[in-house]
């Protein structure tokens, strides 16, 4: 491949091949056996963080960020969010110890620079966010989100999460089985949404929303951004889904990218214009797409804010991978997340019923409330079944006493400080 482009050895694709690699390659079915969390920061100045932080300055300290000798994979968000990737663990404690410690290197290497990792949906105090990163896909992106308003620009430099990847589960039925995962992660979405809501204020002011970031990404383009109904086989949901999806961008040697509007990568298949498509544009194409639960493989759940503190972040990894990976968890949760479904309706998440009042009222709402009680005293009573240590217990239960009991969430903590 060429440094920005597309490969030229790559030959044009069939729309039925691309159903069949679809169909491979985002649902890898087998026994849940890894973990994976990626975590995003938005960086700020260390002693006051309303004080904004200058491309040049974020640009030295992602010079020495890359020195550092990680294990995690490090990269920069368009904004200069900090992202770090674990590699698939086999367990939940191997994840996050690694995480934790190069969490840790990070940290110290940003300190002596004044600068500070912030953990919060949307930037509390500065909007809107410079770009910093000016590379052809996120031209290319920026482009075409701006065609639906300003919440792409938004979403790409001034929102951080937590995201949550777990094994897509057996091919076949029970709590565990792939179809069964698929559809409880459209309901679970909405009470993680809920409980880990953090991003009240954007730009220094009450928005109206609990995780702004998620109303953010509600007001992107719906066709890439949405999700396909979890009611047949995830295979062929996802497959039509993506085929049926906008092309980002039609990568080329040349920048800028060529952005087109209103083609769908089946269209582009069957005309073979602006140039053929290969099976290496289709996995571009489906890292160009945004829903809250994405397969890759494994499923990624992307719908969790970013949380307070230095060790905020483990409590929803270790929540999610309690409830999605012991099958006693799963099947509790089920039980508890599936009347969510009449809620939602029709609509696909994050634009439905049931994710608009997660965003929007947390557990103010009674039935997440209901629900996301369920789902945590499940986690607590799996997280020593799945071998998780005391201190990652210690947090839930932390987290669980302070805010889902209530039926709150950190973004209460941010409300009651803001203009």
């Amino acid at each position: 491949m060429s440094p920005s482009g597309a490969r030229r050895d790559d030959p044009p694709l069939t729309e039925e091949e691309a159903e069949e690699l679809l169909r491979c390659i985002c649902f890898k079915t087998g026994p849940p056996r890894t973990v994976g969390v990626e975590l995003e920061w938005l960086v700020h100045d260390l002693r006051d963080p309303r004080l904004p932080v200058r491309p040049p300055r974020l640009t030295a300290a992602f010079g020495a960020l890359r020195a550092l000798p990680l294990v995690s994979c490090l990269t920069f968000e368009p904004g200069g969010q900090v992202e770090l990737s674990s590699r698939p663990a086999g367990t939940l404690m191997e994840c996050l110890d690694t995480l934790a410690s190069d969490l840790r290197a990070v940290r110290g290497a940003l300190g002596p620079l004044g600068l500070a990792l912030g953990g919060y949906g949307v930037d509390p105090w500065h909007a809107p966010r410079d770009r910093v990163l000016h590379e052809p896909r996120y031209d290319a992106m920026e482009t075409a989100l701006d065609r639906t308003g300003p919440a792409g620009r938004a979403m790409m430099c001034e929102s951080a999460s937590v995201q949550v990847c777990l094994d897509a589960g057996f091919d076949g039925p029970g709590p565990l089985g792939h179809r069964r995962r698929w559809r409880t992660a459209h309901l679970l979405g909405a009470v993680l949404v809920a409980a880990f809501a953090n991003s009240p204020v954007h730009g220094g002011h009450r928005t109206g929303w609990r995780s702004t970031r998620q109303a953010l990404w509600a007001d992107l383009d719906p066709l890439r951004t949405l999700a396909p109904r979890p009611a047949g086989e995830p295979r062929e949901e996802w497959a039509a889904h993506v085929l049926d999806a906008p092309v980002l961008c039609v990568r080329s040697d040349e920048a800028p990218w060529a952005v087109p509007e209103g083609l769908t990568f089946r269209e582009w298949l069957r005309t073979g214009l602006p140039r053929p498509a290969g099976a290496d544009d289709l996995r571009y194409h489906l890292t160009t797409l945004f829903p809250p639960v994405r397969p890759r493989g494994h499923l990624e759940l992307r719908m969790i804010d970013a949380q307070p503190g230095p060790d905020g972040w483990m409590v929803p990894a270790a929540v999610t991978t309690a409830v999605f990976d012991d099958p006693e968890a799963a099947e509790a949760v089920h039980r508890a997340v599936e009347p969510l479904a009449e809620r939602a309706g029709d609509g696909p998440a994050p634009r439905n019923p049931l994710w608009v009042a997660a965003a929007r009222d947390g557990l103010a709402d009674p039935g997440l409330h209901a629900a996301a009680r369920t789902v945590f005293s499940a986690a607590l009573e799996a997280l020593p079944r799945i071998g998780a240590g005391e201190e990652v217990r210690r947090l839930v239960a932390a987290f669980h006493e302070r805010y889902v009991v209530p039926g709150g969430s950190p973004a209460d903590d941010l409300r009651a400080v803001a203009s």
